[in-house]
Protein backbone atom coordinates (compact mmCIF):
# COMPACT_ATOMS: atom_id res chain seq x y z
CA UNK A 1 0.00 0.00 0.00
CA UNK A 2 1.24 3.48 -0.86
CA UNK A 3 0.96 5.98 1.99
CA UNK A 4 0.31 9.61 1.05
CA UNK A 5 2.06 12.31 3.01
CA UNK A 6 2.02 16.08 2.76
CA UNK A 7 4.98 18.42 3.13
CA UNK A 8 5.21 20.61 6.23
CA UNK A 9 5.43 23.80 4.17
CA UNK A 10 4.16 24.92 0.78
CA UNK A 11 6.47 24.47 -2.15
CA UNK A 12 8.45 27.58 -3.07
CA UNK A 13 7.58 29.94 -5.86
CA UNK A 14 9.18 29.80 -9.27
CA UNK A 15 11.49 32.66 -8.33
CA UNK A 16 12.62 30.81 -5.23
CA UNK A 17 13.33 27.73 -7.35
CA UNK A 18 15.48 29.76 -9.68
CA UNK A 19 13.52 29.08 -12.86
CA UNK A 20 13.18 32.69 -13.91
CA UNK A 21 16.72 33.45 -15.03
CA UNK A 22 15.32 34.44 -18.45
CA UNK A 23 12.63 36.88 -19.61
CA UNK A 24 9.20 35.85 -18.35
CA UNK A 25 7.44 35.96 -21.71
CA UNK A 26 8.12 35.48 -25.37
CA UNK A 27 8.25 39.01 -26.88
CA UNK A 28 5.14 39.90 -28.86
CA UNK A 29 4.37 42.87 -31.09
CA UNK A 30 3.27 45.94 -29.08
CA UNK A 31 -0.51 45.98 -28.50
CA UNK A 32 -2.62 48.35 -30.56
CA UNK A 33 -5.67 50.15 -29.28
CA UNK A 34 -8.60 47.75 -29.40
CA UNK A 35 -12.32 48.37 -29.44
CA UNK A 36 -15.25 46.12 -30.33
CA UNK A 37 -15.83 44.60 -32.75
CA UNK A 38 -12.55 42.68 -32.73
CA UNK A 39 -12.28 39.98 -35.43
CA UNK A 40 -11.82 36.32 -34.60
CA UNK A 41 -9.66 33.89 -36.53
CA UNK A 42 -11.76 32.38 -39.32
CA UNK A 43 -14.32 35.17 -39.55
CA UNK A 44 -16.03 35.35 -42.94
CA UNK A 45 -14.40 32.20 -44.30
CA UNK A 46 -16.37 30.95 -47.33
CA UNK A 47 -18.49 27.92 -46.51
CA UNK A 48 -20.76 25.80 -48.72
CA UNK A 49 -24.49 26.40 -48.37
CA UNK A 50 -27.44 24.14 -49.13
CA UNK A 51 -28.00 25.86 -52.48
CA UNK A 52 -24.51 24.86 -53.62
CA UNK A 53 -22.96 28.32 -53.37
CA UNK A 54 -20.31 29.53 -50.92
CA UNK A 55 -20.94 32.50 -48.66
CA UNK A 56 -18.94 34.23 -45.91
CA UNK A 57 -19.50 32.44 -42.61
CA UNK A 58 -21.31 34.36 -39.87
CA UNK A 59 -20.96 32.60 -36.53
CA UNK A 60 -24.01 32.63 -34.28
CA UNK A 61 -22.92 29.53 -32.41
CA UNK A 62 -20.66 31.02 -29.74
CA UNK A 63 -22.86 29.99 -26.79
CA UNK A 64 -20.95 26.72 -26.34
CA UNK A 65 -17.47 27.74 -27.52
CA UNK A 66 -15.71 30.65 -29.17
CA UNK A 67 -13.18 31.07 -31.93
CA UNK A 68 -9.70 32.41 -31.24
CA UNK A 69 -8.79 36.05 -31.08
CA UNK A 70 -6.06 36.99 -33.54
CA UNK A 71 -3.93 38.13 -30.60
CA UNK A 72 -4.29 34.69 -29.03
CA UNK A 73 -3.18 32.90 -32.18
CA UNK A 74 -0.24 35.31 -32.52
CA UNK A 75 0.85 34.55 -28.95
CA UNK A 76 0.65 30.81 -29.56
CA UNK A 77 2.61 31.03 -32.81
CA UNK A 78 5.27 33.15 -31.11
CA UNK A 79 5.59 30.69 -28.24
CA UNK A 80 5.59 27.37 -30.12
CA UNK A 81 9.28 27.61 -31.21
CA UNK A 82 10.15 27.96 -27.52
CA UNK A 83 8.02 25.03 -26.39
CA UNK A 84 9.65 22.67 -23.91
CA UNK A 85 8.88 20.80 -20.70
CA UNK A 86 7.51 22.82 -17.80
CA UNK A 87 9.12 22.47 -14.34
CA UNK A 88 11.18 19.51 -15.56
CA UNK A 89 14.19 20.81 -17.43
CA UNK A 90 17.32 22.88 -16.91
CA UNK A 91 17.67 23.98 -20.53
CA UNK A 92 16.95 27.48 -21.76
CA UNK A 93 13.72 26.53 -23.54
CA UNK A 94 12.44 24.66 -20.51
CA UNK A 95 13.09 27.65 -18.28
CA UNK A 96 11.37 29.92 -20.74
CA UNK A 97 8.35 27.61 -21.04
CA UNK A 98 8.12 27.35 -17.26
CA UNK A 99 8.24 31.12 -16.95
CA UNK A 100 5.47 31.53 -19.55
CA UNK A 101 3.32 28.94 -17.76
CA UNK A 102 3.68 30.59 -14.35
CA UNK A 103 3.15 34.02 -15.91
CA UNK A 104 -0.18 32.77 -17.28
CA UNK A 105 -1.13 31.43 -13.84
CA UNK A 106 -0.43 34.82 -12.27
CA UNK A 107 -2.50 36.57 -14.95
CA UNK A 108 -5.44 34.21 -14.34
CA UNK A 109 -5.29 34.79 -10.58
CA UNK A 110 -5.22 38.54 -11.05
CA UNK A 111 -8.10 38.30 -13.55
CA UNK A 112 -10.14 36.39 -10.97
CA UNK A 113 -9.29 38.27 -7.80
CA UNK A 114 -8.34 41.73 -9.11
CA UNK A 115 -5.93 42.20 -6.20
CA UNK A 116 -8.64 42.07 -3.53
CA UNK A 117 -7.06 39.24 -1.53
CA UNK A 118 -3.64 39.22 0.15
CA UNK A 119 -0.92 37.63 -1.97
CA UNK A 120 -0.54 33.93 -1.29
CA UNK A 121 -4.08 33.31 -0.02
CA UNK A 122 -5.35 31.84 -3.29
CA UNK A 123 -4.06 29.57 -6.02
CA UNK A 124 -4.99 29.26 -9.67
CA UNK A 125 -4.97 25.64 -10.84
CA UNK A 126 -4.68 25.20 -14.59
CA UNK A 127 -7.10 22.50 -15.81
CA UNK A 128 -8.56 21.55 -19.16
CA UNK A 129 -11.86 23.40 -18.79
CA UNK A 130 -14.68 24.27 -16.39
CA UNK A 131 -15.96 20.70 -16.31
CA UNK A 132 -12.62 19.34 -15.14
CA UNK A 133 -12.19 22.22 -12.69
CA UNK A 134 -15.50 21.54 -10.96
CA UNK A 135 -14.97 17.76 -10.90
CA UNK A 136 -11.55 18.49 -9.44
CA UNK A 137 -13.06 20.67 -6.73
CA UNK A 138 -15.80 18.15 -5.92
CA UNK A 139 -13.11 15.54 -5.29
CA UNK A 140 -10.84 17.80 -3.25
CA UNK A 141 -13.63 18.96 -0.93
CA UNK A 142 -14.00 15.31 0.15
CA UNK A 143 -17.76 15.37 -0.10
CA UNK A 144 -19.93 12.40 0.81
CA UNK A 145 -23.53 11.44 0.15
CA UNK A 146 -24.34 12.78 3.62
CA UNK A 147 -23.20 16.25 2.58
CA UNK A 148 -25.60 18.71 0.96
CA UNK A 149 -24.65 21.00 -1.91
CA UNK A 150 -27.14 23.73 -2.77
CA UNK A 151 -27.31 24.45 -6.48
CA UNK A 152 -29.95 25.59 -8.96
CA UNK A 153 -31.88 24.18 -11.90
CA UNK A 154 -30.39 26.95 -14.04
CA UNK A 155 -26.90 25.38 -13.99
CA UNK A 156 -25.29 23.79 -17.02
CA UNK A 157 -24.04 20.23 -16.73
CA UNK A 158 -20.52 21.09 -15.53
CA UNK A 159 -21.96 22.72 -12.39
CA UNK A 160 -24.58 20.08 -11.77
CA UNK A 161 -23.30 16.55 -12.38
CA UNK A 162 -20.11 16.70 -10.25
CA UNK A 163 -22.13 17.70 -7.19
CA UNK A 164 -24.94 15.19 -7.72
CA UNK A 165 -22.35 12.41 -8.01
CA UNK A 166 -20.27 13.43 -4.98
CA UNK A 167 -22.98 14.66 -2.59
CA UNK A 168 -26.72 15.18 -2.16
CA UNK A 169 -28.03 18.19 -4.08
CA UNK A 170 -30.69 20.58 -2.87
CA UNK A 171 -32.07 22.51 -5.82
CA UNK A 172 -33.24 26.09 -6.09
CA UNK A 173 -36.11 26.10 -8.57
CA UNK A 174 -36.58 28.77 -11.21
CA UNK A 175 -39.67 30.56 -12.47
CA UNK A 176 -41.16 30.39 -15.96
CA UNK A 177 -38.70 33.06 -17.10
CA UNK A 178 -35.69 30.93 -16.12
CA UNK A 179 -34.66 33.09 -13.16
CA UNK A 180 -34.58 32.52 -9.41
CA UNK A 181 -34.76 34.96 -6.51
CA UNK A 182 -32.33 35.69 -3.70
CA UNK A 183 -35.08 34.64 -1.30
CA UNK A 184 -35.28 31.19 -2.90
CA UNK A 185 -31.52 30.78 -2.50
CA UNK A 186 -31.67 31.88 1.14
CA UNK A 187 -34.50 29.43 1.83
CA UNK A 188 -32.44 26.56 0.42
CA UNK A 189 -29.41 27.62 2.48
CA UNK A 190 -31.53 27.70 5.66
CA UNK A 191 -32.94 24.20 5.26
CA UNK A 192 -31.50 21.42 7.38
CA UNK A 193 -29.12 19.71 7.26
CA UNK A 194 -26.97 22.76 6.60
CA UNK A 195 -25.21 22.65 3.24
CA UNK A 196 -21.44 22.25 2.80
CA UNK A 197 -21.36 24.37 -0.34
CA UNK A 198 -23.36 26.63 -2.63
CA UNK A 199 -22.69 26.12 -6.35
CA UNK A 200 -24.19 28.74 -8.64
CA UNK A 201 -23.75 30.04 -12.15
CA UNK A 202 -22.49 33.52 -12.94
CA UNK A 203 -24.59 33.65 -16.12
CA UNK A 204 -27.09 31.32 -17.73
CA UNK A 205 -25.86 29.61 -20.87
CA UNK A 206 -29.47 29.28 -22.06
CA UNK A 207 -31.03 32.71 -21.54
CA UNK A 208 -27.99 34.90 -20.77
CA UNK A 209 -29.54 35.95 -17.45
CA UNK A 210 -27.11 37.35 -14.87
CA UNK A 211 -27.91 36.36 -11.27
CA UNK A 212 -26.87 38.87 -8.62
CA UNK A 213 -23.87 36.86 -7.45
CA UNK A 214 -22.78 39.61 -5.06
CA UNK A 215 -25.94 39.31 -2.98
CA UNK A 216 -25.93 35.52 -3.26
CA UNK A 217 -22.33 35.24 -2.04
CA UNK A 218 -23.01 37.63 0.84
CA UNK A 219 -26.05 35.59 1.93
CA UNK A 220 -24.07 32.34 1.87
CA UNK A 221 -21.07 33.79 3.70
CA UNK A 222 -23.41 35.24 6.36
CA UNK A 223 -24.37 31.63 7.06
CA UNK A 224 -20.79 30.35 6.96
CA UNK A 225 -21.28 28.51 3.65
CA UNK A 226 -18.54 28.67 0.97
CA UNK A 227 -19.51 29.47 -2.62
CA UNK A 228 -18.26 28.23 -5.96
CA UNK A 229 -19.33 30.28 -8.97
CA UNK A 230 -19.25 28.72 -12.43
CA UNK A 231 -18.11 31.75 -14.44
CA UNK A 232 -17.60 29.92 -17.74
CA UNK A 233 -20.35 32.00 -19.37
CA UNK A 234 -19.45 35.18 -17.49
CA UNK A 235 -15.66 35.41 -17.89
CA UNK A 236 -15.44 37.16 -21.29
CA UNK A 237 -18.38 39.48 -20.56
CA UNK A 238 -18.19 40.87 -17.03
CA UNK A 239 -15.71 41.23 -14.13
CA UNK A 240 -15.65 38.06 -12.04
CA UNK A 241 -17.16 37.98 -8.52
CA UNK A 242 -13.93 38.31 -6.56
CA UNK A 243 -15.53 37.42 -3.20
CA UNK A 244 -16.52 33.90 -4.28
CA UNK A 245 -14.49 31.22 -2.51
CA UNK A 246 -13.99 29.27 -5.75
CA UNK A 247 -14.20 30.26 -9.41
CA UNK A 248 -14.02 28.04 -12.49
CA UNK A 249 -13.90 28.96 -16.16
CA UNK A 250 -12.66 27.81 -19.58
CA UNK A 251 -10.32 29.36 -22.12
CA UNK A 252 -12.46 28.07 -24.98
CA UNK A 253 -15.32 30.34 -23.89
CA UNK A 254 -13.14 33.45 -23.84
CA UNK A 255 -11.51 33.27 -27.28
CA UNK A 256 -8.62 30.96 -26.30
CA UNK A 257 -9.73 27.50 -27.52
CA UNK A 258 -6.45 25.70 -26.78
CA UNK A 259 -7.51 23.36 -23.97
CA UNK A 260 -6.84 25.31 -20.77
CA UNK A 261 -9.23 26.30 -17.99
CA UNK A 262 -8.85 27.65 -14.47
CA UNK A 263 -9.91 26.72 -10.95
CA UNK A 264 -9.25 29.43 -8.34
CA UNK A 265 -9.64 28.83 -4.62
CA UNK A 266 -8.01 29.22 -1.21
CA UNK A 267 -4.58 27.63 -1.04
CA UNK A 268 -5.40 25.92 2.25
CA UNK A 269 -8.18 23.90 0.61
CA UNK A 270 -5.60 22.12 -1.56
CA UNK A 271 -2.77 21.80 0.97
CA UNK A 272 -3.80 18.43 2.45
CA UNK A 273 -5.10 15.14 1.13
CA UNK A 274 -4.58 13.29 -2.11
CA UNK A 275 -4.83 15.36 -5.30
CA UNK A 276 -7.47 14.73 -7.95
CA UNK A 277 -4.81 13.40 -10.34
CA UNK A 278 -1.77 11.43 -9.21
CA UNK A 279 1.41 11.53 -11.24
CA UNK A 280 4.65 13.28 -12.01
CA UNK A 281 4.98 16.95 -11.11
CA UNK A 282 2.63 16.63 -8.13
CA UNK A 283 5.17 15.01 -5.81
CA UNK A 284 8.30 15.80 -3.81
CA UNK A 285 9.22 12.17 -3.02
CA UNK A 286 8.08 8.76 -4.23
CA UNK A 287 9.12 5.27 -3.24
CA UNK A 288 7.33 1.93 -3.37
CA UNK A 289 5.56 2.45 -0.05
CA UNK A 290 4.77 6.14 0.21
CA UNK A 291 4.47 9.41 -1.64
CA UNK A 292 5.05 12.92 -0.38
CA UNK A 293 2.87 15.34 -2.32
CA UNK A 294 4.22 18.78 -3.09
CA UNK A 295 2.36 21.98 -2.25
CA UNK A 296 -0.38 23.59 -4.33
CA UNK A 297 -0.82 24.50 -7.10
CA UNK A 298 1.72 21.98 -8.50
CA UNK A 299 0.16 19.32 -6.29
CA UNK A 300 -3.03 19.62 -8.36
CA UNK A 301 -1.44 19.51 -11.83
CA UNK A 302 0.03 16.05 -12.33
CA UNK A 303 1.41 15.26 -15.76
CA UNK A 304 2.90 17.47 -18.44
CA UNK A 305 1.16 20.86 -18.27
CA UNK A 306 -0.62 22.35 -21.26
CA UNK A 307 1.66 25.36 -21.54
CA UNK A 308 0.35 26.29 -25.00
CA UNK A 309 -3.18 26.47 -23.63
CA UNK A 310 -1.92 28.57 -20.72
CA UNK A 311 -0.15 30.98 -23.08
CA UNK A 312 -3.35 31.29 -25.14
CA UNK A 313 -5.46 31.97 -22.06
CA UNK A 314 -2.99 34.62 -20.91
CA UNK A 315 -3.16 36.34 -24.29
CA UNK A 316 -6.97 36.35 -24.13
CA UNK A 317 -6.91 37.89 -20.65
CA UNK A 318 -4.48 40.56 -21.85
CA UNK A 319 -6.57 41.33 -24.94
CA UNK A 320 -9.82 41.66 -22.98
CA UNK A 321 -7.94 43.94 -20.59
CA UNK A 322 -6.79 46.12 -23.49
CA UNK A 323 -10.36 46.44 -24.73
CA UNK A 324 -11.59 47.21 -21.21
CA UNK A 325 -14.78 46.32 -19.37
CA UNK A 326 -16.68 49.53 -20.24
CA UNK A 327 -16.27 48.89 -23.97
CA UNK A 328 -17.01 45.18 -23.65
CA UNK A 329 -20.13 45.69 -21.54
CA UNK A 330 -21.43 48.47 -23.75
CA UNK A 331 -20.95 46.34 -26.86
CA UNK A 332 -22.61 43.39 -25.09
CA UNK A 333 -25.68 45.43 -24.26
CA UNK A 334 -25.97 46.75 -27.80
CA UNK A 335 -25.78 43.25 -29.30
CA UNK A 336 -28.16 41.78 -26.72
CA UNK A 337 -30.73 44.47 -27.42
CA UNK A 338 -30.47 44.09 -31.20
CA UNK A 339 -30.51 40.29 -31.02
CA UNK A 340 -33.60 40.03 -28.84
CA UNK A 341 -35.53 42.78 -30.64
CA UNK A 342 -34.72 41.33 -34.03
CA UNK A 343 -35.78 37.81 -33.07
CA UNK A 344 -38.91 39.03 -31.30
CA UNK A 345 -39.99 40.82 -34.49
CA UNK A 346 -40.11 37.55 -36.44
CA UNK A 347 -43.66 36.13 -36.57
CA UNK A 348 -43.99 32.90 -34.60
CA UNK A 349 -40.74 33.29 -32.62
CA UNK A 350 -41.08 33.09 -28.84
CA UNK A 351 -38.02 34.11 -26.84
CA UNK A 352 -37.27 32.29 -23.61
CA UNK A 353 -35.91 33.96 -20.50
CA UNK A 354 -36.45 37.21 -18.63
CA UNK A 355 -38.23 40.23 -20.03
CA UNK A 356 -36.80 42.63 -22.60
CA UNK A 357 -35.56 45.10 -19.97
CA UNK A 358 -33.52 42.56 -18.00
CA UNK A 359 -29.72 42.73 -17.96
CA UNK A 360 -28.59 39.72 -19.98
CA UNK A 361 -25.67 38.59 -22.08
CA UNK A 362 -26.00 38.56 -25.90
CA UNK A 363 -27.52 35.10 -26.08
CA UNK A 364 -31.04 34.11 -27.09
CA UNK A 365 -32.95 30.87 -26.64
CA UNK A 366 -36.14 29.96 -28.45
CA UNK A 367 -38.15 26.78 -28.97
CA UNK A 368 -37.91 25.25 -32.40
CA UNK A 369 -38.96 22.09 -34.16
CA UNK A 370 -36.41 19.27 -34.01
CA UNK A 371 -34.33 18.68 -37.11
CA UNK A 372 -32.29 15.77 -38.37
CA UNK A 373 -29.19 17.45 -36.92
CA UNK A 374 -30.66 18.12 -33.48
CA UNK A 375 -33.37 15.65 -32.57
CA UNK A 376 -34.66 14.58 -29.16
CA UNK A 377 -35.43 10.96 -28.22
CA UNK A 378 -39.03 10.14 -27.44
CA UNK A 379 -40.09 11.48 -24.05
CA UNK A 380 -37.23 14.02 -23.89
CA UNK A 381 -36.77 16.49 -22.38
CA UNK A 382 -38.25 15.21 -19.12
CA UNK A 383 -40.49 17.39 -16.99
CA UNK A 384 -37.57 18.46 -14.81
CA UNK A 385 -34.26 18.72 -16.60
CA UNK A 386 -31.19 20.88 -16.68
CA UNK A 387 -30.02 21.26 -20.24
CA UNK A 388 -26.81 22.22 -21.95
CA UNK A 389 -29.02 23.84 -24.50
CA UNK A 390 -28.65 25.08 -28.03
CA UNK A 391 -28.68 28.83 -28.19
CA UNK A 392 -28.01 31.36 -30.86
CA UNK A 393 -25.50 33.89 -29.59
CA UNK A 394 -23.38 36.74 -30.80
CA UNK A 395 -19.86 36.75 -29.33
CA UNK A 396 -18.72 40.04 -27.86
CA UNK A 397 -15.65 40.84 -29.97
CA UNK A 398 -17.17 40.14 -33.37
Amino acid sequence: MVTSLSPDRPRGTELERGYLAVPARVPLPPPRVLAPPVPLVGDEMPVPCVDGTERPYLSFDAAASTGALGQVLAAVEAFVPWYSSVHRGAGYKSQRATAAYEDARAAALNFARRGRRPAGDDVAIICRNTTEALNHLAYRLRLSRQDVVVTTVVEHHANLLPWSRAATCRYVECGPDGTFSLGAVEAALDERPAPRLLAVTGASNITGWLPDTGQIITAAHHRGIPVVVDVAQLAPHRPLPADADFLAWSGHKMYAPFGAGILVGPRERFADGDPFLAGGGAVDLVDLDEVVWTGPPDREEAGSPNVIGAVALHAAIDTLGQIGWPALIGHDRCIARSLRRGLASIPGVRLLGPGPDAEILPVAALPCRASRTHSWPRGWPPRRASACGMAASAPTPT
